[in-house]
């Protein structure tokens, strides 16, 4: 079930937020927890015991960690926390990756096989695995204390909302609003997070759908029938296909957390206007970002080491992990291997380079690179991505008569102005008064009111009329 279904808009949102608001705030919980087990259970009916059940586990196994005086037991008991939460995001999600590695290898040296039966990946397991391990790791540090019920615990790793693709929510940031969050269920929270809702909805579908068709048929063609020209629109809509995608689904957990009270961290803040990777990266995904600077980057000792070499391979490390947490395939290493290679780049010149280039291209060249980088993450496999990367900077024929509608174009522009509009002053001022909104009062509910409605059924005409309505962050 995604969020953009006429399933969950019509049928199981409304039903939910209804039983919800009737609940007394003692069952609300309850509420959250049933209705995360359905929503889950739909598109994963048989994986959803393996998630409860190692949630039950970890609960059990941290409450002991907490109560604990013992050092040496409480690591000891963090490790085996932290190993069977790994083990299952390994097992699901790299597995058959590699056993297909190991036989291309024992194929090569004239080998048998390894026979294997191929393992299904359990919906969204890197974004629960994540949360589980800020649990484990903040109980002992001591950052704050674990759930004393068992349902807090469950609520906080399936809560629907952000559970299958983000945004990543850490343990000590939520937990005391998992306990008691009647001062944020308010009117204004409730308005200003269905009012996020609609945005949220209306990028994904209004414009990440339109560019994405274009940009998966494009990359549904033959090397040989790509042009120039076309490879070039093709890797420019997915461009912004995966950011109103993924900020637009962001923007919906946002704003079904505020209904219910929750407030959860944001996850995008306008990376494509940029100056340098490393700025992109403080700007895209901005949980998964913190989530690798606070608990690997800085562990493994950050920039506080001995030599600016061991500096740049934790972070070339971090990066390539970070392409491996995207995808079990050699293109999303490489991927995160780019990314990890210009954020070195960046602190050996780069970064002094584009402040002297100006604001403007240095805008222009960190978009060129995350384009270049977007090549690898979105081909099917490494061979693809250099062939596509080839076509690009080569000057190809192709198909001659390949045509561009004006839906597309249309919604393309206005893809390019939403991504950059805060380049400018009013730009920012128009971001501030929509997504910093905390309150509606007279003239600005009526205003709210009439753009939101409007929103909310082109968006679900729009779904109504259309077959394709992929979520890009659902296979992670």
């Amino acid at each position: 079930m995604v969020f953009s279904s006429t399933l969950f808009l019509l049928i199981f949102l409304p039903i939910f937020l209804l039983g919800y608001h009737l609940l007394p705030h003692k069952l609300r919980n309850c509420w959250i927890l049933i209705a995360s087990l359905i929503f889950y259970s739909w598109g994963a009916p048989i994986f959803i015991f393996v998630v409860v059940g190692s949630v039950i586990v970890d609960f059990f196994l941290i409450d002991q960690l907490h109560r604990s005086r013992y050092e040496k037991r409480r690591k000891w008991l963090l490790a085996l926390s932290i190993s069977i939460n790994l083990g299952l995001l390994l097992y699901f999600k790299y597995a058959n990756f590699f056993v297909e590695n190991v036989n291309l290898f024992l194929e090569n040296l004239g080998f048998r096989q390894l026979e294997w039966v191929k393992v299904g990946l359990p919906v969204g397991i890197s974004f629960y695995t994540f949360q589980t391990l800020t649990y484990s790791v903040d109980v002992y540090r001591r950052v704050h204390p674990p759930f004393k019920n068992p349902l807090h615990y469950l609520v906080y790793i399936l809560l629907f909302p952000q559970m299958i693709a983000g945004p990543i929510v850490r343990f000590n940031i939520i937990a005391d609003q998992i306990e008691n969050r009647e001062a944020l269920e308010t009117i204004d929270h409730k308005l200003v997070g269905l009012f996020r809702f609609i945005i949220g909805l209306s990028k994904k579908v209004l414009i990440a759908n339109v560019v994405g068709a274009e940009a998966d048929l494009v990359f549904s063609q033959a090397t040989e029938d790509l042009s120039t020209k076309m490879a070039w629109i093709g890797i420019i809509a997915y461009s912004f296909q995966i950011y109103f995608d993924f900020s637009g689904y962001s923007d919906m957990a946002i704003g079904i957390g505020r209904m219910l009270g929750f407030t959860f961290p944001e996850n995008f803040n306008n990376p494509y206007t940029s100056k340098n990777i490393t700025e992109f990266w403080r700007r895209w995904h901005i949980t998964l970002g913190a989530f690798m600077r606070d608990y690997l980057y800085i562990p493994l000792g950050g920039s506080r080491v001995s030599s600016k070499s061991r500096m740049f391979f934790n972070l070339w490390l971090v990066f390539l992990l970070s392409g491996l947490w995207h995808g079990a395939a050699w293109n999303f290493i490489v991927w995160g291997i780019f990314h990890g290679a210009f954020l070195i780049l960046d602190r050996l010149f780069l970064i002094r380079l584009t402040e002297k280039m100006g604001k403007l291209p240095s805008v222009l060249l960190t978009f060129f690179i995350v384009l270049i980088g977007w090549v690898f993450f979105r081909s099917e496999t490494l061979d693809q991505a250099f062939d596509y990367l080839e076509i690009m900077f080569s000057i190809q024929a192709g198909v001659t008569n390949h045509f561009y509608s004006s839906e597309f174009i249309a919604i393309l522009l206005i893809a390019i102005f939403f991504s950059f509009i805060t380049l400018s002053k009013h730009g920012r001022n128009i971001e501030q008064y929509v997504f910093q909104t905390n309150s509606f009062t007279g003239r600005k509910t009526l205003s709210w009111a009439v753009i939101g409605v409007g929103l909310l059924i082109l968006s679900i005409g729009s779904i109504l009329s259309s077959e394709f309505n992929p979520f890009i962050y659902f296979r992670f």
